[in-house]
């Protein structure tokens, strides 16, 4: 009813005296509401006290802890055409097992004996290679005869030239011997003149010593002439020694040439012989190319490329394999503001698609169908999908994985971090704040692995 005028009737009307009234005033309910308020008030109070575990929950997916462990393709160097295969899915193939057999699209490699002929191209270059040295070794044993002939003919000819130059002086000599023996004939002659003027000597005596005056005079006259061809054969003789200085140094210098011209057709033909090589080489290894073989033991996933005569380019992926040996981990990404809070060697927990949990994620020793893990790598840039990638490694402390977990499964992951109270924690979720942020002891982690091992 409502309370319209100020007039009371309450002071004038007793309720108790009703049934209504006698049922809800006399009755003590309230009294055991707050016993459970007050009961319910010191449970909350001391939930509020219990320890929990801050935490940062990510996503991820079963992954390996070896990048050469994890699932991978195979493809060709080579562009080809696939011909035959030696496996199907799902089978188990050991290191070096062939799995195809491909072969060659390209017109250059079409000759099957396209080696063993490059082969034969290289050994003529080898032997061509041989005679250009034989060459070279001829040609300066030439250089070394010519070096030692222009020896001795300069040798010969100095020799010449010295025997001119004491020809000139012998011919100076006996020059000197008739002028002197000239001028005492004038003399005889002048003297004998004189004395047959004055009587005293016979016309015969004159006579005779102007004849013997006029052959000496000859004899001057011809040892004078002696003498200029002596002098003459000099001059021939330097000419002679310039004439083989000239004729040999040309001589030297042709093989010299010849020399050169052969030593660099001999390095031409190492060079293509050496290129040859590379080419023999490229095509031996080509041809071990047109088997794809396993490089590891694993099991054939999918034939990404099937069928008979396909034709595919270089790195182009083939087929898919698993390793048959593995270590599994868990890939998780966290975000970027949680990087800072994970550190390596912390506890995780994981839970796997396909097993039932029951996760407690404050209170991991409670949880259910949840294993432990550590943090093995952090990725120091940033992923895809704008979140930092964490990889996981099993606990070997806790509980083993279960075996039948397969690679590219999904994960949940839970990073345990500080122990606080769970007021302090609904504290910290109703202010945003993040989880508190501490550096692990790196000493006391490593003292406690010294202490395991």
């Amino acid at each position: 009813m409502l309370n319209i005028s100020n007039n009371s009737i309450s002071e004038s009307i007793d309720l108790k005296t009703f049934k209504s009234g006698k049922n809800i005033f006399n009755k003590e309910y309230h009294k055991r509401f707050r016993q459970f308020l007050l009961i319910f008030s010191i449970i909350i109070i001391i939930i509020l006290f219990l320890p929990w575990t801050q935490n940062i929950s990510g996503k991820g997916s079963v992954t390996t802890l070896r990048p050469n462990q994890r699932p991978q393709t195979l493809q060709s160097q080579i562009p080809g055409r696939i011909e035959e295969w030696f496996v199907q899915e799902g089978n188990f193939v050991k290191k070096g097992d062939t799995i195809l057999r491909i072969s060659e699209v390209k017109s250059d490699y079409f000759d099957s004996k396209l080696t063993e002929r490059t082969q034969d191209q290289l050994n003529a270059k080898n032997l061509s290679i041989d005679a250009y040295k034989g060459k070279v070794n001829a040609l300066e044993k030439q250089l070394f005869a010519l070096k030692k002939e222009r020896q001795l003919k300069l040798k010969q000819a100095r020799n010449k030239l010295l025997q001119a130059n004491l020809k000139v002086k012998s011919d100076s000599i006996d020059l000197e011997a008739i002028r002197t023996k000239s001028k005492i004939a004038k003399i005889q002659y002048d003297r004998t003149e004189d004395l047959q003027k004055e009587g005293l000597k016979a016309v015969k005596d004159v006579e005779e010593k102007r004849v013997k005056l006029q052959e000496i005079s000859a004899k001057l006259v011809s040892q004078e002439n002696k003498l200029l061809t002596s002098q003459n054969n000099i001059i021939n003789a330097q000419l002679h020694i310039a004439t083989l200085k000239a004729s040999y140094e040309d001589k030297l210098a042709k093989t010299q040439s010849n020399i050169f011209s052969a030593k660099s057709a001999g390095l031409e033909t190492e060079t293509q012989a050496s290129k040859l090589e590379i080419n023999v080489a490229n095509y031996t290894k080509r041809s071990s190319l047109l088997y794809i073989t396993a490089p590891l033991d694993g099991y054939i996933n999918k034939a990404i490329k099937s069928g008979i005569g396909e034709t595919f380019k270089a790195g182009e992926k083939l087929v898919g394999i698993m390793p048959a040996n593995y270590e599994l981990a868990v890939e998780m990404f966290v975000r970027p503001i949680d990087l800072p809070l994970v550190h390596k060697d912390e506890d995780v927990r994981v839970q796997f698609d396909g097993w039932p949990a029951i996760v407690f994620s404050g209170w991991p020793n409670v949880s259910y169908g949840t294993y432990g893990a550590k943090v093995v790598a952090i990725e120091n840039f940033i992923s895809d999908n704008g979140m930092y990638r964490v990889l996981l490694a099993p606990n070997k402390d806790t509980e083993p994985w279960p075996t039948a977990i397969r690679v590219g499964s999904g994960a949940k992951t839970i990073a345990l971090l500080e122990n606080v109270p769970i007021w302090f924690e609904l504290w910290r979720q109703l202010n945003s704040f993040p989880p508190n942020f501490y550096q692990p002891d790196t000493k006391t982690m490593s003292s406690k692995n010294k202490k395991k091992k």
